[in-house]
């Protein structure tokens, strides 16, 4: 049978590699770690998390809950492998995300269909069948390739949040709640400030330094994962509407005036991660301004927040929505660099991706998944949209194919009728 190649191990190609392997395919994976590192990468094993631990909501109230129920009911190897490091996080799946990393790693290495390559790619056979799942920091060898076989490439800038540790953490100053919880229990820690504490923090926040870009960089921010200091200085209430809003946090029985919530990094919960709080601050800035913060004031901060850019190609001109290469169908784009946004996104691309390549390998009929499911939604989203102003995109009700029924009944409609296409879908494939 013919090869395929697979070049990236992160979570669209940990996906991709292990669908094709388990249909038979000969795979061989591509992976330039541990020899080198992208400016956000630090851990050897494959499928490593950079920017947070969380693959968000997990209910079917929300289109990136309907995606993972979507993946499940395909077998998707990497949430399995979520889903079994996962830790308590409310309603989000959020996962231990050192041994997420590890299990991916071993399940991928002892797969007898998968030949690992811990080497750079930077050039690959045209005529040979290949997906490129390199994720939205792929190394310049490859990047400039890339752009050769796509006439351009795009890039925007995307922040990282910071870890403090746990015991580092002055909790009278701070409470266990989830939204509309019961105070002193859930997974969420709250920290919250009063009125001057919060304006002074916002104040403070907005004329701190930060890293400055190189001189042939032109700083584009994702609209969906904006720094907070560059929130803070869009308007004094940003934030409190954005990651430090109070809506449903209580203490003493009232609300706060503003929250900032720390959420677990690891099962002992020895790690907090700053939700929302991604920042391209200088780190001696965020150590003084995040300081601010009165849970945060004595805080050890494990790692700082960073902004690198992140590279992807305009979908809409170049690939259809089987994530194929309009020009060479035998060239496949998966995750982040084929302009879905998101973990779960990355996940679900580099499964359809597989599923087609299998059956585009065989000479048969793609799969068409339709706008009626979280993942044909999101595949037709790289095809439809505008290739004068693409961006990223997370998967949205927004995505789907309208349904005809009333407003509260809407979300509930949309999630039957997408589980059902797939299931459906499921026995055809």
């Amino acid at each position: 049978m013919t090869k395929v190649k697979v070049i990236g191990a992160g979570l669209a190609g940990a996906e991709c590699a292990w669908q094709l392997a388990q249909a038979g395919v000969q795979v061989d994976l591509y992976e330039m770690k541990p020899q080198k590192f992208s400016p956000a990468h630090h851990n050897p094993n494959f499928a490593e998390l950079v920017c947070s631990n969380s693959l968000k909501n997990d209910t079917l109230e929300f289109a990136t809950g309907v995606l993972k129920a979507e993946l499940r009911l395909l077998n998707s190897f990497v949430l399995d492998c979520a889903d079994k490091t996962s830790i308590p996080s409310a309603n989000t799946l959020t996962v231990d995300r050192e041994r997420f990393a590890a299990l991916v790693t071993e399940r991928l290495e002892s797969n007898k269909n998968i030949n690992i390559i811990r080497e750079e790619v930077t050039e690959f056979d045209l005529d040979e069948p290949v997906i490129v799942a390199a994720g939205p920091l792929c190394s310049t060898g490859l990047a400039e390739f890339i752009e050769k076989i796509t006439g351009g490439r795009l890039y925007f800038y995307d922040a990282v949040a910071p870890i403090v540790a746990g015991d580092s953490i002055d909790y009278d100053f701070a409470f266990y709640q989830d939204r509309w919880g019961e105070v002193g229990k859930g997974d969420y820690l709250n920290c919250p400030l009063n009125k001057e504490e919060y304006i002074n923090f916002c104040q403070e926040l907005s004329k701190a330094q930060r890293v400055e870009l190189h001189s042939f960089e032109h700083e584009v921010n994702f609209e969906g994962c904006l720094p907070v200091e560059i929130m803070a200085r869009r308007g004094i209430d940003v934030l409190r509407c954005g990651p430090l809003k109070p809506d449903g946090i209580s203490i003493d029985g009232k609300q706060p005036y503003a929250v900032v919530q720390l959420r677990r990094e690891n099962t002992e919960g020895s790690m907090f991660n700053l939700v929302g709080f991604q920042t391209n601050l200088t780190f001696p800035e965020q150590r003084r301004v995040f300081g601010l913060i009165p849970a945060l004031h004595n805080a050890e901060w494990l790692r700082y927040g960073v902004m690198h850019r992140n590279t992807y190609i305009n979908a809409p001109k170049f690939l259809n929505h089987y994530f194929q290469l309009k020009t060479h169908r035998n060239i496949m784009f998966a995750g982040q660099i084929s302009g879905v946004e998101g973990y779960t996104e990355s996940i679900a691309s580099g499964l359809l991706c597989a599923i087609n390549m299998i059956k585009y390998l065989n000479n048969l009929p793609l799969v068409e998944f339709g706008t009626e499911t979280c993942l044909g939604a999101l595949a037709n989203y790289l095809e439809a949209g505008s290739e004068h102003n693409f961006q990223p995109m997370h998967i949205n009700w927004g995505l789907l194919k309208p349904i005809d029924v009333p407003k509260k009944e809407k979300k509930h409609a949309l999630a039957e009728r997408a589980l059902s296409k797939i299931a459906e879908i499921k026995e055809c494939i």
